[in-house]
């Protein structure tokens, strides 16, 4: 504390001035650190503020990111599994085609089997009438023959 020199009517004007100047400056130093801490403690305000929210985003982004992962492992699961299905389908195709063409084999084959049976037939069948022609023509040249023998 201070102590001012006594006058005439009262303290030393000059004095209290000069204290009064001292005091106003070293408040008006506090008054501007103050401040500047308000600013400061605002600024970090508004730094946590942005702070959280980028905490917010980031965290957004961790959601997004993992429900993007899953998607993509869905995807390639489904994708398996339609690898899977396709591949027993054709399986199943060529399995199918492979008895139809064994059964149109085996079909053809006793077509085939059948047919030349008929054509051993018709050839027996020929030979059969090629003879009994010949047979049935000897005969009636026989008779064509003994008509004229009784002719003479």
């Amino acid at each position: 504390m201070e102590k001012f020199t006594r006058t005439l009517r009262g303290y030393d004007p000059v004095e209290v001035n000069s204290f009064l100047d001292k005091v106003i400056k070293q408040v008006e130093l506090m008054v501007g650190e103050l401040n500047e801490k308000d600013e400061k403690l605002a600024r970090l305000s508004s730094m946590e503020k942005e702070n959280e929210l980028l905490k917010q985003k980031l965290e957004q982004y961790r959601r997004t990111e993992e429900t993007m992962n899953k998607a993509i492992m869905m995807a390639q699961k489904t994708s398996d599994q339609m690898r899977i299905a396709a591949h027993n389908e054709a399986e199943a195709i060529l399995d199918d085609a492979k008895r139809n063409a064994n059964r149109i084999v085996n079909e053809a084959l006793l077509r085939a089997e059948k047919t030349e049976h008929e054509a051993n037939m018709l050839k027996r069948n020929i030979n059969i009438f090629k003879r009994r022609l010949r047979s049935i023509i000897e005969a009636q040249l026989e008779l064509v023959d003994e008509i004229d023998q009784v002719d003479m």
